[in-house]
């Protein structure tokens, strides 16, 4: 099975089981991946995270249900995975606006969020260059920012602003000065603990032997791993990371595994600088 049926097998078994409680170990089996892969393909190929699609296309057909029919609320509440009419008020209005009792009223706007599929889109007319390589365990050590964002997207525009007060406040060049480097030389970036509303951005370098890291500091242990490896021409990183999930992954026998992903960053800031995106991999 290749992976477009493979993906439209995944979304097909969610829209079945809408009314169901949806376990995502069995989404990701129908999608023959693992749960973690699947949950990092699904929001950078969509822009929303599962759960939170999960819970749009729930709240869709609970409004077609009150606009046409004349089912309890707090039946529809049950059907959906709301405890309480109460709760599935609160969701409702969020989403859409109104609550669930006015949705029943005529000419009331609504949103309707229809179910996606995967399509094949005719793409690589551009090159994409990468590597795999197994690296050993290494230790990092940087400053840790909370990335709060439910789409790819939305961490294109988080993650610069945390860039920027590091530069600002003195802990960029406070890292360079214990490596004994140029205050403009460039750092590296690690992205892990991801969650459906964010994840972990830690500006960060390898810990050289022998040297003393200030309190103040974190710490990372990243285990040997093996890393698929893109070049970021021109610090394109946000680029990189579309045509990964988009058209790497897609036709490659690799799938990502559990582990922080890596912005690697080399060079000065003034004197053409270039980067890396690292992705922790393993065969399918």
């Amino acid at each position: 099975m290749d992976w477009l049926d493979s993906m439209n097998n995944a979304l097909s078994f969610m829209e079945e089981n809408l009314g169901e409680e949806i376990n995502f170990d069995d989404v990701a089996s129908k999608a023959c991946c693992s749960t973690y892969h699947f949950q990092r393909m699904f929001s950078y190929i969509t822009g929303v995270s599962l759960s939170e699609y999960i819970r749009r296309r729930r709240l869709t057909l609970a409004a077609f249900e009150l606009q046409n029919t004349d089912i309890k609320i707090i039946d529809i509440a049950l059907q959906y995975g709301y405890d309480s009419p109460e709760a599935l008020a609160r969701a409702f209005k969020k989403l859409h606006g109104v609550t669930p009792t006015l949705a029943r009223d005529k000419g009331i706007t609504l949103k309707a969020y229809p179910q996606i599929s995967f399509q094949i889109s005719i793409k690589g007319d551009i090159e994409m260059q990468y590597r795999i390589e197994t690296k050993e365990a290494f230790n990092l050590f940087g400053v840790i920012g909370n990335i709060q964002s439910d789409s790819m997207e939305g961490a294109f525009v988080e993650v610069p602003k945390f860039c920027v007060k590091c530069d600002e406040d003195g802990t960029v060049t406070k890292m360079n000065e214990i490596l004994l480097r140029s205050p403009n030389s460039m750092l590296h970036a690690a992205l892990y603990d991801h969650t459906d509303t964010g994840f972990k951005y830690m500006i960060c370098y390898p810990i050289p032997c022998e040297v003393p890291i200030p309190k103040e500091f974190d710490t990372l242990s990243v285990p040997a791993l093996t890393w698929a490896i893109f070049p970021a021409e021109g610090l394109q990183v946000p680029d990189v990371w579309r045509r990964i999930y988009s058209e790497w992954f897609p036709t490659s026998d690799f799938e990502q595994v559990l582990g922080p992903s890596f912005e690697m960053y080399y060079g000065e800031s003034d004197k053409k600088p270039y980067g890396e995106v690292w992705i922790p991999v393993k065969k399918k």
